[in-house]
């Protein structure tokens, strides 16, 4: 395994060419082990992972303690290099509800105070709305997060989720420094629009999603059972007819894997990989199993005929479903 360096934009930081995605170890696909989660985050900063990414809704302020609590067990070295990426502004309620987004200035100080603390540090590396507060222009929101930015509460500005538009607004009030948004074989909308317009501007792209919550990993089943409380138990690319079609994609896609003495999450988190070295991968592994597995990418090369055959295998629009649940997709900008 080969661990490089990439760049969060011509403002970002320089990170570990993969990022670990936080946000199952806490909440929305099941239950999940606290030692094991431990174990796993340590494992990916001895592995030279640097980009740790959470929010603060992620189990209530659960998944940034628990990353907190990782960090001050790990060797001070690995502590200095790791890099912490918050998502703010999801308004919870106590039965998990979601109850839309905050991104009024006072509001987005007040979830940087509660962020510092629970993870213990005193800088937030790279701090973003989650989703677009529809009330309040994302210039006030980017605004507020420059005033912590000056104060040294928070190192770079992020993005997550918005569209063209929204970026050139954002980036004309402050330096951006990236973009989180899903971006797969499955999942490949950015590529008309916002992916041009966040490298005119020098903006990076942290693509999360890259397997898809797990299903183009090639590990998911047509007759798994998902508890209520798992995301996936209602987004719509699970479900009935849309999982059947989604598996045969995922089949196709393991005849190339198999191909190349690899597996199928290592193919397609190889591709991301290729899309560009302004594009961070975060895997979302929950064990140090599959974490390895995702690692394993890295030493992953995919040539022309590759290429081609995974595009054959899974065209651009493949899938069937949407990313999200309606209501969730209602505060998705495209």
């Amino acid at each position: 395994m080969t661990m490089t360096t990439r760049s969060l934009g011509t403002t970002g930081p320089q990170v570990s060419a993969l990022g670990l995605g936080c946000m199952g170890m806490s909440a929305l696909y099941g239950d999940a082990d606290r030692t094991e989660s431990v174990a796993t985050l340590h494992a990916a900063l001895d592995a030279g992972v640097t980009l740790l990414d959470t929010g603060d809704f992620y189990g209530m302020g659960h998944n940034e303690m628990l990353i907190g609590d990782a960090l001050r067990a790990a060797p001070a070295a690995a502590r200095e290099r790791a890099l912490v990426s918050v998502k703010f502004g999801a308004l919870r309620d106590p039965d998990g509800g979601w109850a839309g987004y905050d991104g009024r200035p006072a509001a987005v100080k007040n979830f940087a105070a509660y962020s510092l603390q629970r993870l213990g540090v005193d800088h937030i590396d790279v701090y973003r709305i989650a989703r677009l507060d529809p009330d309040v222009p994302v210039e006030e929101t980017v605004g507020a997060i420059a005033e912590l930015v000056e104060k040294g509460y928070v190192r770079h500005i992020g993005l997550s989720e918005v569209g063209a538009g929204t970026i050139r607004r954002a980036a004309a009030t402050a330096p951006i420094s990236d973009l989180q948004i899903e971006y797969s074989l499955i999942s490949r909308g950015i590529e008309d629009e916002i992916l041009p317009a966040v490298r005119e501007l020098g903006i990076g792209v942290t693509a999360y999603g890259v397997l898809s919550r797990g299903l183009i990993s090639g590990h998911f089943t047509a007759d798994r059972q998902l508890a209520p409380t798992d995301f996936r138990a209602h987004s719509p690319r699970f479900q009935g007819d849309n999982l059947r079609h989604n598996l045969d994609l995922v089949e196709a896609l393991r005849k190339i894997a198999e191909g190349k003495g690899v597996t199928v999450a290592q193919v397609a988190i190889a591709w991301a990989l290729g899309r560009g070295t302004d594009i961070v991968p975060l895997v979302g592994a929950r064990t140090r199993e599959r974490l390895a597995e995702a690692l394993g990418a890295l030493d992953v090369a995919l040539d022309a005929a590759d290429l081609a055959a995974i595009e054959e295998a899974v065209p651009p629009g493949a899938a069937a479903g949407e990313r999200y649940p309606a209501p969730q997709m209602a505060h998705v900008e495209r």
